[in-house]
């Protein structure tokens, strides 16, 4: 029982350790940019050694990717979410209301995963990973409006669930990359809503 004990401060501080370096790196990202970032400076930030950062993470390409993994999960739950709750019909226009109206707009993890997105154009093998990861969200999108054929009508010109995913991805990636400029939250989430209705609405 003793081990058992043990073993599961172990695994909680690990978590904790794990969770505090993500936080910190995510704070020293958006500071200063992810190019320009050392693993020293995630390790002071977040109050630990090489050691502990090297028992969580290979290297900033891993860890970024856990950050990414974070926020896209954050965002195909709301995506879902707000596609789920019509059941088997499909009101777009409400549905998309209610998208750009909870989907993640943090500008701080926009410059982020913008810095990131440099880097991986100049590593083949990071771009892989992070297509990869952008391929889930997208899957996750299609696969809800995939269930609604039949009750509901897609464009045709989108080809089908998976074109209307990429639809919503892309008018996601313009409308983020806008919001990295003029800083405009609220014109963001009006743009979008207007954008994806008008992707998906026959």
């Amino acid at each position: 029982m003793a081990a058992d004990g043990t073993a599961g401060r172990v695994t909680r501080r690990r978590l904790r350790t794990r969770a505090n370096l993500l936080e910190a790196a995510f704070t020293v990202f958006a500071a200063k940019g992810f190019g320009h970032v050392s693993i020293e400076e995630i390790c002071e930030t977040a109050g630990y050694t090489r050691g502990a950062f090297y028992s969580n993470f290979a290297g900033l390409d891993e860890l970024f990717f856990a950050l990414y993994a974070e926020r896209a999960e954050l965002i195909a739950e709301q995506v879902s979410g707000a596609l789920a709750l019509d059941g088997p019909d499909l009101d777009v226009p409400a549905a998309m209301d209610r998208v750009a109206d909870i989907l993640l707009l943090d500008r701080d993890w926009l410059l982020v995963k913008t810095d990131f997105l440099v880097h991986a154009a100049r590593d083949p093998e990071v771009a892989r990973s992070l297509l990869e990861h952008r391929a889930r969200l997208r899957r996750t999108i299609a696969d809800r409006l995939a269930r609604a054929r039949g009750h509901t009508e897609l464009p045709a010109v989108l080809g089908g669930a998976e074109g209307a995913a990429h639809a919503v991805v892309a008018a996601y990636d313009g409308v983020t990359t806008q919001l990295l400029l003029d800083r405009d939250v609220a014109h963001a989430r009006t743009w979008l809503k207007q954008l994806l209705t008008a992707l998906l609405t026959v």
